[in-house]
């Protein structure tokens, strides 16, 4: 018997980060990390182990000398794991850095489940407790105030920011024709292209149809293409157009990026993001005065 576990990790400082952030994923489950009391008694070494892991050591233990009718060979919770992430680290600033992220992405995330009342205060809090552990807060995710700036610079319209690899931010406002998040993937590709900003990448006669099928057809009252429509759109136009299809072969490079909503996204809007390995939070806002999420 033996549990192949990553997190927490053992060898690692019990308030490393990357230890922290195995806490901020299981903020709703009230998980502890932990000293392994068992592990520093039978040998004298501190090991990181979790409240749920020590507190039923003692019974796992008792059943597998109950079934083997010998003594056990694990001394602690510990012993039970197979983890060996702590020797695979060669950049520990990285790890730790990334790590701090992820703590404030699923910030970001109770903070929207809160809003929309799946979510619970007690995962908030614990999060936030978290992050003061650590010394972080939203503004150590740049790209919050850059969507915040574009958003106030234009009457408060949503607005989205990504961050490209090579650490360039783009942004995307929603307009008649484009949502936040398609405004905002349409330049980001352009700008890895080197299209020109003004050059348009869907033609008129692809948009007209999709814009009669929504209004006329499926009666929907908003006209704006969602992401997931802008991108069927522009796949459609790079068959015959080079600018399209230049366009398009950059969307792969999008994955690992980070991006943050001025607003919580509808699903045809968020959904793109995480099919393209983008790294998506949101403020915890609705775009309107409509209280639901589709």
């Amino acid at each position: 018997y033996a549990k192949f576990e990553t997190f927490p990790v053992w060898n690692l400082p019990l308030k490393n980060p990357i230890n922290v952030a195995y806490e901020a994923a299981t903020a709703d489950l009230n998980d502890v990390n932990m000293i392994d009391p068992f592990h520093l008694e039978a040998y004298g070494n501190i090991a990181i182990n979790y409240n749920r892991d020590i507190e039923v050591f003692p019974v796992v233990k008792s059943i597998l000398e109950k079934i083997t009718g010998e003594e056990c060979i694990y001394k602690s919770p510990t012993d039970m794991g197979v983890n060996m992430a702590g020797y695979c680290i060669i950049d520990d600033e990285a790890c730790k850095e990334a790590s701090k992220q992820e703590i404030l992405r699923r910030y970001f995330k109770a903070l929207c489940d809160l809003k929309t009342g799946t979510g619970e205060q007690d995962t908030v809090s614990r999060l936030e407790f978290l992050m003061s552990r650590l010394g972080i807060n939203v503004a150590d995710r740049k790209i919050v105030e850059v969507a915040k700036k574009k958003s106030a610079d234009n009457d408060g319209c949503g607005a989205v920011a990504l961050e490209l690899a090579d650490g360039r931010i783009v942004t995307g406002k929603n307009t008649k024709m484009m949502s936040a998040s398609a405004a905002c993937v349409f330049n980001a590709v352009k700008m890895l292209a080197g299209i020109k900003d003004k050059q348009k990448l869907i033609s008129p006669y692809v948009i007209g149809p999709i814009i009669d099928l929504k209004t006329k057809i499926l009666k929907e009252h908003n006209k704006t293409l969602t992401l997931e429509e802008a991108l069927i759109a522009l796949s459609i136009c790079a068959a015959s157009d080079a600018n399209a299809a230049t366009a398009m072969e950059q969307l792969p490079l999008l994955e690992g990026c980070d991006a943050h909503s001025t607003h919580m996204l509808f699903k045809a809007d968020e959904n793109p993001f995480r099919k393209l390995g983008v790294r998506l939070t949101c403020s915890p806002e609705f775009l309107d005065n409509t209280l639901f999420i589709e």
